[in-house]
């Protein structure tokens, strides 16, 4: 067996403090749990194995339901935006969640084998302290999403409730350039969420459970609905791309894929947060792989088909799908389309970006910030955000935001498939996960290797990031045109891969040293 032991105290806890069952599942000993610490709470503790009853339908119905969202939904009509057809569309979107795919069962591998949430399994890697940077990263990547989701859903409202009053919510008063039912809709859905995960993880699974089904049936049945309409899907289908194959085509690829990975990079750091309620490996591992990548890319050709059709009945191509549903005539099939909408906004929100990041915000204090506590400032700073702003353009939604994400979060991957993978060997003391002075307390409890492999993963990844101009000049987003860091700017088209391999590489060298036998 394999451990680093930083300099310093010896490690007070040995493997006697937890036992392992025949599955490879294990546990404190009764006692073994350090309640007094300052490091832990009930959030963060290991779940028992008697608690772990995720199975693989479970796994499978959440990535269904989370996938089944508007922003997976407004992937493939911002690539066709950016001169893709929708094979290219399709197949980006297919490949990105192919890749994204194996660090999400690398880093999930901790979750049924251990029991412990993401800032804790990174404090393996970062030290019982410097676990709260790649947390905080996290926590507030997940506060973006849940204001863009929580926008996203209130316009939803919006648009119901305008069709209702026959367009008056549309001519009210304006706020910051929106009509205040909009922005009295958007904290109406902030509250229903918060509402929701206020009532714990169990009823969340039920949640998630009934969630996914509803929101395919929901997605076919408007499918069926603009196909009566449009007697056919419209001349989309048969468009040739504006990029080609060739040398067009790859410089709008390739950050294209990146940002399509930082799409979900962010589960792939926090996943233990879900799998730690796992039943097996088994259960985890088919339970992703047929929940993620097949949802995403079903998901992308359904948009690609609506599309379509909505441009033959419309004589426009509608990519909102709530703008679309908000067309219908018939009262029942306005209100069946727009409740899908917001169920399937609800299910990824709340499972996606505000279970981590209330989980993120315990760890940084333990013993005054609880889950539901965490999950309320997540709320709070996911409308400080301005989150309208991040989805204004598919330019600055692909390349800004979801580029620089995923460049940030591939790096903070890279280290912890290393740690856990390369040099522990997946053995962890689950106790010393709790305590100053253990294996995982490094220096005062950062752990400097982690930090370095981070810091320049991290620059090479996102460093480079750039905004190209149109013909007027106009700017797609905040970084110079040559890049912040212009010798940097050909990696940053592949910032989240760069990212990976650079602090997966680096971390390894820096610890080479600190390996011994036990």
């Amino acid at each position: 067996m394999t451990e680093t032991v930083p300099t310093g105290s010896p490690a007070r806890h040995t493997a006697a403090s937890q036992t392992t069952d025949a599955a490879g599942r294990t546990e404190l000993v009764p006692g073994a749990y350090p309640t007094d610490s300052r490091f832990a709470n009930e959030d963060l503790r290991p779940v028992p194995v008697s608690e772990r009853k995720w199975t693989t339908y479970n796994f499978a119905a959440l990535w269904i339901s989370m996938a089944h969202c508007i922003p997976s939904w407004t992937l493939a009509s911002g690539l066709v935006a950016l001169g893709m057809d929708w094979k290219q569309a399709v197949f980006t979107i297919a490949l990105a969640n192919v890749i994204v795919l194996l660090p999400m069962l690398a880093t999930g591998h901790a979750g049924p084998k251990y029991g412990i949430p993401f800032p804790v399994l990174a404090r393996a890697s970062f030290g019982l302290r410097g676990a709260n940077v790649p947390a905080m990263i996290r926590a507030a990547v997940a506060c973006g999403w849940f204001g863009i989701q929580t926008w996203i859903g209130g316009s939803g409202i919006f648009a119901l409730g305008s069709k209702i009053t026959g367009g008056h919510w549309e001519n009210a008063g304006q706020i910051a350039g929106h009509p205040w039912p909009l922005w009295l809709c958007f904290l109406l859905f902030w509250a229903l969420q918060i509402a929701i995960i206020y009532r714990g993880m169990d009823f969340l699974r039920h949640f998630e459970n009934w969630a996914a089904p509803f929101v395919i049936v929901g997605a076919f049945v408007l499918l069926i609905w603009i196909a009566v309409q449009a007697d056919g899907f419209g001349q989309l289908l048969s468009q040739e791309s504006r990029l080609g194959w060739g040398a067009d085509f790859w410089p709008v690829f390739f950050p294209s894929l990146m940002g399509m990975i930082g799409f979900w990079a962010t589960l792939s750091l926090n996943i233990p947060d879900f799998t730690r309620f796992g039943a097996s490996q088994r259960a985890q591992t088919w339970g992703q792989s047929l929940g993620l990548p097949t949802t995403m890319t079903l998901f992308a050709i359904l948009a690609v088909l609506v599309t379509a059709g909505s441009e033959v009945v419309y004589g426009q191509a509608i990519w909102d799908p709530v703008e679309l549903a908000a067309r219908a005539d018939h009262v029942f099939g306005l209100i069946f389309a727009l409740i899908t909408v917001l169920v399937a906004t609800v299910s990824v929100n709340i499972a996606a970006n505000v279970v981590s990041p209330a989980y993120d915000l315990a760890n940084l204090a333990p013993r005054l910030i609880n889950f539901r506590t965490g999950a309320l400032i997540t709320g709070v700073v996911g409308i400080l955000i301005f989150p309208w702003k991040l989805i204004s353009t598919p330019e600055f939604y692909i390349f800004t935001w979801l580029g620089v994400v995923g460049g940030l979060l591939g790096t903070v991957a890279g280290i912890l498939i290393a740690d856990y993978w390369i040099i522990r060997r997946t053995v962890l003391h689950l106790a010393d996960l709790y305590t100053p002075g253990g294996r995982y307390w490094y220096h005062a409890g950062w752990n400097w290797r982690a930090l370095v492999a981070f810091a320049v993963g991290g620059t090479l990844a996102v460093g480079g990031s750039y905004s190209t101009t149109n013909a007027d000049g106009v700017s797609s987003g905040p970084f110079p045109q040559d890049g912040l860091i212009p010798f940097l700017q050909p990696l940053a088209d592949y910032g989240w891969a760069v990212g990976l391999a650079t602090s997966l590489i680096l971390y390894v060298v820096l610890m080479g040293g600190r390996r011994r036998t036990e």
